[in-house]
């Protein structure tokens, strides 16, 4: 198969899921459409009309004509949920982007290495934000993927859809230790960016900057609205308990 329809992406700034396929795109020097969703206050059409199974973010749609906010996609087009899927479908359709490496050893570590991320790393994120979760408990996961790292380059040598799987959250943790959780959370903040850039986390750092360096990192990541965003999520959750449409708990005591 061969990229020759019309791709469009739903997206929203503050999800590190979308934030995968967005990069996958770039690197395959794709053309794409982006259409934006606020899932702090989501747009009622969105679920109506283009992902009635939970409005979730990102969908890709391949294929009809171009779309606008509020549009239903073409009932010809392809529609495709869940982040690890488009990535798989996108290596498929860009083959010359080499998003997932031709030797099948190193396609089976890189589908390890997005298995650990989601299983571990976003569990982990999650209980460090919002559900008590000692810090370390996060660093612990980010030494376990830092061990399987290359000395040099990225998860599997060259550049691929694992780094896609990587990438937004570990830019998005970086981040929010050193310029959000400093107003909730000051001392775990500052532990944890000292923590990123010990020693112990050398490797992963030389990722870090190796990854920043890319274009396709530096097009798809905004971080001053990926702050905000998050500030306001991080607003309604001390308020109400709710960390996304699926998950809530007590409201956090003051």
């Amino acid at each position: 198969m061969s990229e020759t329809e019309r791709i469009t992406i739903y997206a929203a700034v503050d999800s590190p899921f979308p934030h995968r396929v967005l990069l996958a795109l770039e690197e395959a020097g794709a053309t794409y459409d982006t259409i934006w969703i606020d899932l702090m206050d989501k747009e009622e059409w969105y679920e109506q009309k283009v992902n009635p199974a939970g409005g979730k973010v990102p969908f890709l749609v391949y294929g009809g004509p171009k779309l606008h906010p509020g549009e239903a996609p073409s009932t010809d087009a392809v529609k495709i949920a869940e982040s690890r899927v488009i990535l798989e479908f996108l290596a498929d359709i860009f083959p010359a982007a080499h998003l997932l490496p031709a030797d099948p050893v190193l396609r089976a570590r890189a589908r390890l290495f997005i298995a650990t991320v989601d299983a571990k790393l976003i569990k982990a994120l999650v209980g460090f934000l919002f559900l008590g979760a000692p810090l370390e408990n996060l660093l612990a996961v980010f030494e376990e993927l830092q061990a399987v790292l290359p000395p040099t380059g990225f998860v599997v040598g060259e550049w691929s859809i694992a780094d896609a799987s990587f990438i937004p959250i570990l830019v998005r943790v970086r981040s929010l230790l050193e310029n959000v959780l400093e107003n909730y959370n000051p001392e775990a903040a500052k532990e944890g960016v000292e923590a990123l850039r010990s020693p112990r986390f050398a490797r992963l750092q030389q990722y870090y900057e190796d990854v920043m360096a890319r274009p396709s990192t530096s097009k798809t990541w905004s971080e001053e609205k990926v702050n905000l965003s998050f500030a306001r999520r991080m607003d309604r959750f001390l308020k109400t308990g709710i960390i996304n449409n699926e998950e809530r708990v007590p409201v956090p005591s003051t």
